[in-house]
């Protein structure tokens, strides 16, 4: 909300000048990270603990299932808005903002919980703490990976339009029209590279 007020105020200092493109770009800059979109994502995480007789003989199987949240923030690098993608003539203003980007991404362990039904040790094989990590952290890397095959883009692109329409609207704008740089939503990791 203090970053919304403070977009406010920026618009409105610069209502008075909406002529000058570098000084709009500089102003908007100053806003830095938008983060416009919130989104809770539910994730079951399996594993399975094989124990093998002279690695040929299978001889059972621990299995670890949770719940976890990831939550993930998106939105707009304002810092990343250049004077050319800003246009104004009169009353009418072209925005070219900046790809949408996760802002902040986040698998707290204060959200995994065990199913303690389902999840089960078998004779001389039980899931150690250091196997529920590495089934966290391959459920991290699928949840980051699967990210841009989400909604996220589209629904953070909507909601920030729709902001910027209305702050620009308020500041005598008639004719608003935004649009978004492509880019990546968040770098694709591999296993090893989570909390690196």
């Amino acid at each position: 909300m203090k970053r919304l007020i403070y977009i406010v105020s920026l618009l409105v200092l610069l209502s008075a000048c909406k002529d000058d493109r570098g000084l709009v770009v500089g102003k908007i800059k100053k806003a830095s990270k938008l983060a416009t979109t919130e989104f809770t994502i539910d994730k079951i995480v399996y594993g399975v603990k094989r124990k093998r007789l002279l690695w040929v003989v299978k001889l059972n199987e621990a299995k670890f299932i949770a719940h976890s949240k990831a939550i993930v923030k998106a939105g707009v690098d304002l810092e990343k808005l250049k004077k050319e993608d800003v246009d104004i003539e009169g009353k009418s203003i072209s925005l070219k903002l900046p790809p949408v980007e996760v802002i902040n991404f986040s698998y707290p362990a204060e959200l995994f919980r065990k199913d303690t039904l389902i999840s089960t040790d078998a004779f001389l094989n039980k899931i150690s703490l250091e196997d529920q990590e590495s089934f966290f952290q391959d459920a991290e890397i699928d949840i980051r990976n699967s990210l841009k095959h989400m909604n996220i883009i589209e629904a953070t692109e909507k909601k920030t339009r729709l902001m910027l329409e209305t702050l620009l609207r308020s500041l005598g704008y008639q004719e608003i029209y935004i649009d978004f740089h492509k880019g990546e939503l968040i770098p694709e990791i591999t296993e090893g590279e989570v909390g690196a």
